[in-house]
Order: structure tokens, then sequence, then C-alpha cells
């Protein structure tokens, strides 16, 4: 029987157990406070760490528009990322084709200039389709497009001309100016005048010019493949066939009297985006959500070249 001064066994040890019970917390949190603390040495609060599903050198600060991939349409648009920015630090010189200004100066781009293996005019006014849309329009409205998604992917893109001289340049200054830009590619953009009935587009390469001020040695070899990646997407993303009177199916088509290629000494190809003569070709020349696309396609084929 107790006598009242000690309490019975089973009270002393409820109270023990309240003591354990006690100091494990307490060192609990002070533990836990430790590992929290700046330079402690354990894992980084979750405000320090990247946010799900972004890698750490992903660039915050803009929203993606539809279909942003950076690197082709293996992912999406190419092009159209501002956040993914794969063509940072590249250099792409698009050159529209003639001048809407040309066909008011026919004199001076008459004049002849060398492009290494012969002579030729400087310019010419470019083709139409039959009810008037000149292919000058057409070359400049498809390099605006192709300009805005090649910046949005983080390139930076220089134009020969802009609608904004009186005619020109001339076919040796064009490649001159790619050359002065140190560009990694360079497009020259076109629409053909072939009789109706040729349909399609096809690209441009240089052929070996080894002449006067013409050396394309060094260019020839990843020319060819700017072009085979633009003819792949250009297809893919337009749906317009590869052309059928030109390239035997391919697409491709190497030139030697060119003075845009021969004079370059960056990788360049020439695109023909259709024939302007023909009625199918010229119901998607005039389209603008036709030339949305071919633009899409432009900059998918660019962007495949230089980012693998």
């Amino acid at each position: 029987m107790s006598n009242g001064s000690t309490p019975p066994p089973h009270r002393r040890l409820r109270g023990t157990l309240l003591v354990v019970v006690a100091a494990v917390v307490v060192i609990g949190v002070g533990g836990w406070l430790v590992w929290r603390s700046p330079g402690s040495g354990g894992e980084p609060s979750r405000a320090g760490r990247p946010s799900e599903g972004r890698s750490p050198g992903h660039i915050s600060g803009g929203t993606a528009g539809p279909g942003d991939g950076g690197h082709g349409s293996r992912g999406g648009d190419a092009g159209t990322g501002g956040a993914h920015h794969g063509l940072k630090g590249k250099v792409v010189v698009i050159d529209p084709g003639h001048n809407p200004h040309n066909r008011d100066h026919g004199e001076k781009i008459a004049r002849q200039v060398d492009i290494g293996n012969a002579h030729k005019e400087c310019d010419t006014t470019g083709t139409s389709t039959d009810d008037g849309y000149a292919e000058a329009s057409f070359t400049l409205d498809v390099a605006r497009r192709a300009r805005t998604l090649l910046r949005a992917a983080g390139a930076k893109v220089v134009f020969t001309q802009d609608g904004d001289r009186p005619y020109g340049p001339c076919v040796d200054e064009r490649a001159a100016l790619g050359n002065k830009a140190h560009a990694d590619a360079v497009l020259s953009l076109h629409a053909d005048g072939s009789g109706a009935g040729n349909r399609g587009f096809h690209v441009i390469l240089p052929a070996r010019v080894t002449d006067g001020p013409a050396d394309t040695a060094a260019i020839v070899a990843p020319s060819r493949r700017l072009g085979e990646r633009l003819a792949d997407r250009f297809h893919a993303v337009t749906g317009s066939p590869r052309s059928n009177y030109i390239g035997e199916g391919t697409g491709l088509d190497v030139r030697s009297d060119l003075g845009g290629l021969n004079l370059s000494t960056v990788p360049k190809v020439f695109i023909e985006c259709g024939n302007m003569r023909d009625p199918k070709d010229a119901a998607q020349l005039t389209d603008a959500r036709w030339r949305q696309k071919a633009a899409r396609g432009i900059t998918e084929g660019i962007t495949d070249f230089l980012t693998h």
C-alpha cells in the first residue's frame, strides 16, 4: 500500500516517456533548423531549385508562342520560340530577290557585273503572276515573315534590301553583304516564272567555281547541307511539291551561273518557292496564310542546318 509520497510505478513510467518524447521533439526541431540554414551543406530549399519541368538554363520572362520548339518541327515550329533562343549568336542573311523599284531603273539594273566565270546584269525585275502580283513583292513579304520567326529564335537577321533602296542591290553586292556579315547561312528568296504545268519549289545550290573573284570551294558542301535541310522542311511545312521540271524530283538544282552564289564565301542557297506562271502554284504564292507557312518552312530549314 502507498504512503502518498511516492507515485505508483505506472505513473512514473508515463512521466519518463513524456520527458523522452519532449527531448526527441526538441532535438528534431533543432536539426531541421540547422539543415535549412544557408551554407549548412544540406539540400537547398525548394525556392533555390529550378521549377518543375524547367532546366537550369531556361530563360524566363517571356511567353512562348504556339508550337515553340527552337530546333525544328520535330518538337514544334522552329524559330517561333522566344524562350528557347536556339539560334542565339547565329547570323542569318536573307536576300529578298529583285526589288519592287527595279522596273523604274532599267538602265541601271542592266549594267554588267563580274560574277567570276562570266558577266551578268546587275539585277532584273523578276517575274509575276498572270494577275500582276510581282515576285519582288512576294519575296519581301516572305522574307519579313521569316525574319520575325528567326529573331524570335535568337538569330541576328540581316537583309540585303528591305524595299528601301531605289533599285538592286546588284548581284555582286548581294553576295558581298552576306560575306561582310560573316553569315552562318544566307538565303536568297525567289519565285520562278516557268510555263503553266510546271509546278513546285526547288532549291539552287552553288557549283564549284574558281574563276576570277569567285571561289566556292569552301562553301559547296555546307551549302548542300543547308539546301537539303531547307528542301525537307519547306516541303513538310507547306505541303508544296518538289519541282516537277527541275531537279528530277529532288527539289535541288546545282548552278554555276548565279553571281549571288559564285561570289559568296559563306554557306548560301537560293529557293524558288513556286512557279508564278502556274495557276495552282500562283494560288498558293498569293495566299498570305501559305506565305506564313513558307516562312515557317524556311525558318525550320535554316534552324535544322544551324543546330544539327
